[in-house]
């Protein structure tokens, strides 16, 4: 059986350890938080990367089409950004006028990251993410 003194021993290393413990997660703690919202903030952007592809794309597949508008790839594009909430996209559409003798569409769509951030928008506030699709149009030939 153990001593009194061996059991006071005993509490006090026990408390000596809590301490350590705690000092230990106030050092560790902040890095962790720091990795896991770049995690968040990196997981984001993708999500933002991949829906302005996506929407330049549909854009395109849009305005190819025999009476298609610019018009119509610009309402395109913003609903599909809106999916996803993007704020301050901007979509331009060449040409801007599509008649039928309109080879190739190209839909461009940038994201502005630094409103579109989830964390802090201070380190990416001056990225731009951007997209282009180019198709051909679905037009008959004209000339023969």
């Amino acid at each position: 059986m153990a001593t009194a003194q061996q059991q006071r021993l005993r509490r006090r290393a026990a408390c000596r350890r809590q301490g350590a413990a705690v000092v230990e997660f106030a050092i560790v703690a902040p890095i962790f938080f720091l990795f896991l919202l770049a995690a968040f903030e990196f997981g984001w952007m993708n999500v933002l990367r991949h829906t302005a592809d996506n929407a330049a794309y549909e854009a395109a597949r849009a305005a190819m089409v025999p009476g298609a508008t610019a018009a119509d790839a610009t309402a395109k594009a913003k609903s599909i950004l809106n999916i996803v909430r993007a704020k301050n996209a901007k979509v331009t559409v060449t040409p801007s006028v599509i008649t039928t003798s309109t080879k190739s569409v190209t839909v461009d769509v940038d994201v502005p990251l630094g409103s579109n951030a989830l964390v802090l928008p201070r380190f990416t506030s001056k990225t731009v993410l951007h997209s282009e699709s180019t198709l051909r149009t679905e037009r008959p030939d004209s000339g023969t």
